[in-house]
């Protein structure tokens, strides 16, 4: 019985910033997953508060939508058994510093906000973010 999923991959601005979304991209693809759609956009404030609407009443929402907006991003439909599950295993720990070895923000991330990778959280919340940004 297969277990395929769909999950929402962003490379955020620090990583495009440093040209890192081939490697990232190789990354998601050595660890079997497939790229469905990509594409590399550019989002405003407005929108960045749209995506993080979950987020609104926490205390680090508008620096979340000003650093999500400040440059460009590649956003990704990933797919694979377990996807969301294992994006965020592969994502690693919110805070590089507490990320373990061989997960992208270990490897990548500069700090808590400028972490390099966003993935979805759950199947219910993957379907509207791959909606957000790639409504067909």
């Amino acid at each position: 019985m297969s277990n395929l999923e769909q999950t929402l991959s962003i490379i955020k601005p620090d990583a495009v910033e440093r040209n890192l979304d081939a490697e990232i991209k190789e990354f998601f693809k050595n660890k079997g997953f497939l790229i469905l759609k990509e594409k590399k956009i550019q989002i405003d404030k407005s929108e960045a508060e749209k995506f993080y609407k979950v987020h609104e009443t926490k205390p680090f929402y508008n620096d979340l939508c000003n650093y999500l907006s400040s440059g460009p991003i590649v956003v990704m439909v990933l797919q694979k058994e377990n996807a969301v599950k294992v994006n965020r295993e592969l994502m690693g720990a919110t805070n590089p510093k507490d990320a373990e070895e061989g997960t992208i923000r270990k490897k990548y991330g500069i700090s808590i906000d400028k972490n390099s990778v966003h993935g979805s959280d759950s199947i219910d919340n993957a379907k509207m973010e791959i909606d957000f940004f790639f409504k067909d």
